[in-house]
């Protein structure tokens, strides 16, 4: 990793111990905003220089092609988990574990997230089967149980069929918990397409395709 690359994930680690303490402390009032205080203070020298919107951060070119802000794998986002991916016989299968910072229900995970995990690891099945990114044109959610906190998660995603010179694939992915695998909790059917040369460059300009590896449009 580089040096870069290495200090990214380092703050975004400590943001999200930040958040997470953030969304459960309890302290006095008086203590919030002592924090929040010393907090400002630091912004100026982060905002000194900054990327606007379609711009590539300098860190994801510090390297080979990575999204270290993607926003649920990328090590660099405090809004990240982070998930962690691996492509096993044609899988791909992220592991995770979420804290009250992605609660909805009480002790249990927004559907939202659960359906950011689901689109974020179709899109590394798809990147695997295509050999580049496509994009979602379709997601469909089914919630069979509610998805519990502070728990260890199996998220993995599948292609169904879409073979070469093709353009739209279907797929299905699956969340459970890593100690009950075989359990669904939630599930999703999706769609997806391969821009063709010119939608990917009136979509995203002058972003190389190789910046993209690993995201879910």
């Amino acid at each position: 990793m580089s040096a870069r690359r290495e200090a990214a994930a380092e703050l975004g680690e400590v943001l999200r111990r930040l958040t997470d303490a953030a969304v459960s402390t309890e302290v006095p009032t008086a203590a919030l905003h002592d924090v929040t205080a010393r907090l400002r203070e630091v912004l100026p020298e982060l905002t000194a220089v900054r990327r606007k919107p379609g711009e590539a951060a300098a860190v994801d070119q510090d390297g080979p092609p990575q999204r270290v802000y993607n926003l649920v794998v990328g090590q660099g986002n405090p809004m990240s988990p982070p998930m962690t991916v691996e492509l096993v016989d044609g899988a791909a299968i992220g592991t995770v574990e979420l804290g009250l910072a992605y609660e909805g229900p009480p002790s249990y995970v927004h559907g939202g997230v659960s359906a950011t995990l689901l689109d974020q690891i179709l899109g590394h099945a798809h990147a695997a089967w295509f050999g580049r990114p496509a994009m979602t044109a379709k997601l469909a959610m089914r919630y069979r149980a509610p998805v519990p906190l502070a728990t260890p998660l199996r998220i993995v995603g599948r292609v169904l069929d879409g073979g070469p010179g093709q353009r739209w694939t279907s797929s299905v992915g699956t969340i459970a918990t890593a100690a009950e695998p075989d359990v669904v909790l939630v599930e999703a059917e999706g769609n997806f397409v391969l821009p063709t040369a010119e939608q990917a460059r009136r979509l995203f300009g002058a972003i190389e395709e190789e910046q993209l590896v690993g995201e879910a449009f």
